[in-house]
């Protein structure tokens, strides 16, 4: 098979089989593309089986990528579950599939994909965001346009689940919005166009970087690979508990941590809501379990003692209740004065 003069790179999560089989059945079997597609699904999901769907809708060979793998045109490669895929350059360009640290909290990561495509193939690459929860692929897209290719998002009024092209488009100045019937024809278009020469273009150095991270070129563990990408801040990582630095360059906000995991400002936001709750349950069972302890120690007779330790029992009780209502609530009517209170 001839090498690819493009690379179509595609991000898709809640919802984005479907499109994923729409897409895909519309493109025809001699595109000069090479396809790369990262779905976000569970770490024990048969990849094989997500393949052989998607190879019943379309002309294109469908495989699970392989690490090493030279690509090919007209050739569909879908990232494998708990696996990062890459894209890397050199005499013959070749995918990479690695287990580095997640980005955004997921691995296979859309970010890390587009970022390794938009270093490896400049502005011969095709960023093309689906449907999908939360914010994996805005980054990526950036990525893309920072080196010269185009970016191509779902319409997000026909996506099952808008946020992820909604919020690209927020944040990145986008090619084309288009609905999935229309997204075929629009790349067999586009892949047929002259590439803009190489030196027209130059891949940014942050870029270069970061990508050699994912590719654990660099970064051993050591901090001098993030602080020469950005800037220390009081944040901890969600994945590890390191520091973070935020990145200086690019217009979406985002951070990594020394060992390898990157977030948008919006998923780390999320990532440390969620360590928030689960630590305020911790605190809520602990609660629990001293009030049950108290009321243990009560019962064992009546006098001073037992009267001291009702009245803790009660300020307890009044504590949790309280600290329970505000993690059933949403946390919509809780003040933080109030919160410290609880714990």
């Amino acid at each position: 098979m001839p090498a690819p003069t493009h690379l179509i790179v595609v991000g898709a999560s809640a919802g984005g089989m479907p499109a994923l089989v729409q897409l895909v059945g519309q493109l025809p079997a001699g595109l000069s593309a090479a396809v790369l597609v990262v779905q976000h699904f569970a770490p024990d999901s048969d990849g094989q089986q997500l393949v052989s769907r998607l190879a019943r809708a379309t002309a294109l060979p469908c495989r699970l990528a392989r690490h090493g793998e030279p690509l090919a045109a007209g050739t569909l490669y879908l990232a494998p579950p708990d696996h990062h895929l890459l894209a890397k350059d050199g005499d013959v360009p070749h995918l990479l599939v690695t287990q580095g640290p997640r980005e955004n909290s997921y691995r296979p990561s859309v970010d890390a994909l587009f970022r390794s495509a938009a270093v490896a193939f400049g502005p011969a690459v095709v960023g093309v965001v689906l449907t999908g929860m939360l914010h994996d692929g805005t980054a990526g897209l950036e990525f893309v346009k920072r080196c010269g290719g185009l970016a191509v998002v779902q319409d997000p009024a026909e996506a099952q689940y808008p946020s992820m092209p909604e919020t690209a488009l927020r944040h990145v100045p986008i090619d084309y919005v288009v609905p999935v019937a229309l997204m075929g024809p629009l790349l067999a278009e586009i892949t047929r166009g002259v590439v803009p020469k190489p030196t027209a273009v130059v891949i940014p150095d942050d870029l270069r970087h970061e990508a050699a991270i994912a590719e654990r070129v660099v970064g051993d563990g050591s901090t001098a690979a993030a602080e020469a990408l950005g800037t220390l801040v009081p944040h901890i990582c969600p994945g590890c508990g390191g520091p973070l630095w935020e990145m200086a360059h690019g217009q979406v906000p985002r951070y990594r941590c020394h060992t390898g995991h990157a977030y948008t400002a919006e998923a780390l936001l999320l990532e440390s809501q969620q360590r928030l709750e689960e630590t305020l349950w911790v605190a809520l069972r602990m609660m629990e379990e001293r009030k049950n302890l108290l009321a243990s120690m009560a019962s064992r007779g009546p006098g001073l003692y037992a009267t001291q330790q009702t009245e803790r029992i009660a300020e307890l009780q009044k504590h949790a209740n309280r600290l329970r209502e505000f993690l059933l609530s949403g946390h919509e009517n809780v003040s933080e004065p109030e919160l410290r209170t609880c714990v």
